[in-house]
């Protein structure tokens, strides 16, 4: 194994010292592990709180700031933060309007976030939570029952971030929130596995020639094994599974995300190949992303998301947003 690491038990406390030399625009609290926007929280704005494992970088940390997260709680690699974590979150997150968790569906965030929210209830904090579980490979996983959350969390946070900012109430933003991901499917691919550094070795096996379709971002596994073949066919597969839960029509929202390890290159040959698919059910991509969003380490693949927008959601996407992996209209 050859990692940029100091050693496997500070491989995320040295990444939060990293962060925090790097956004002067983030406050990040090492001991605690929890990253807050500087200016956190805002008096009046509903809070917005996310997290997970670390190894998906730039979720969530890389969504704090202006338009999005007032604060991510990074656990250690793929593994869920802490209720302790979520609670100094919420608390640091909550401007007298309450809170709202962006929980991704795997087990053990549910059931931390869950926690959470009940003892920052006991504490005074409205704590409202919505559930992302846009991913259409698998219906239960490794770590989760029912459907993982992906790609949507990204969508969620950004979207429910800008309504936010606006003033609305909790109760609004958690309305959107829950709208964004009722209207996001994922599915994701992967070339090779992911190693994470305390096991040093691949997370699973695949031969040299084998592809794992359905891929979760802990490297669950997914729907089935295939042949390596081209581009063009792999998208149609993901798109084809997308499509197949919920048609494909009119204004969407696109993200072909790398899943660490994928050079760019090869992420615009894929997002080409589904805006043809696109064209062809009769669904234009009006808005995009292409890049390493919602990542697994360093293993080799994508995944799409697509969001069947409404005016409103297309508004709130447009608002300027300002954080280290996305910013515009600032």
């Amino acid at each position: 194994m050859k990692k940029l690491i100091n050693g496997v038990d500070a491989v995320v406390t040295d990444a939060l010292r990293g962060i925090a030399a790097a956004h002067p625009s983030l406050r990040v609290d090492v001991e605690n592990k929890v990253v807050f926007r500087a200016q956190a929280p805002r008096p009046g704005k509903v809070g917005l709180v996310s997290g997970g494992g670390s190894g998906h970088e730039p979720l969530h940390a890389g969504f704090v700031g202006y338009g999005m997260l007032d604060a991510a709680c990074p656990g250690e690699v793929f593994t869920s933060p802490v209720p302790d974590q979520l609670i100094e979150a919420t608390k640091g997150a909550d401007g007298g309007a309450g809170v709202l968790h962006i929980v991704k569906n795997y087990t053990g965030d549910v059931l931390n976030f869950e926690m959470a929210a009940e003892l920052s209830g006991d504490e005074g904090v409205e704590v409202a939570s919505v559930l992302v579980n846009d991913d259409v490979a698998v219906q239960d996983s490794l770590y989760t029952a029912g459907r993982r959350g992906t790609g949507a969390t990204l969508f969620v946070e950004k979207i429910a971030g800008a309504l936010a900012e606006t003033g609305a109430p909790l109760a609004e933003v958690a309305r959107v929130a829950k709208e964004v991901n009722d209207r996001s499917r994922s599915f994701g691919v992967a070339l090779t596995p992911s190693t994470v550094p305390a096991a040093g070795k691949p997370t699973f096996e695949l031969g040299d020639t084998e592809i794992e379709l359905g891929i979760g971002i802990h490297g669950e596994p997914g729907r089935t094994r295939a042949p390596h073949r081209e581009a063009r066919e792999i998208a149609r597969i993901a798109m084809d599974a997308i499509n197949d839960d919920l048609p494909l029509s009119g204004e969407t929202l696109v993200l072909v995300n790398g899943m660490g390890g994928t050079p760019l290159l090869e992420l615009y040959i894929v997002f080409a190949e589904v805006a043809a698919y696109l064209a062809e059910k009769g669904a234009t991509p009006v808005r995009s992303l292409v890049g390493n969003y919602v990542t697994s380490l360093d293993m080799q693949g994508f995944s799409v998301t697509t969001c069947s927008l409404t005016d409103e959601l297309t508004r709130l996407w447009d608002a300027p947003v300002e954080t280290p992996a996305l910013r515009w209209g600032r």
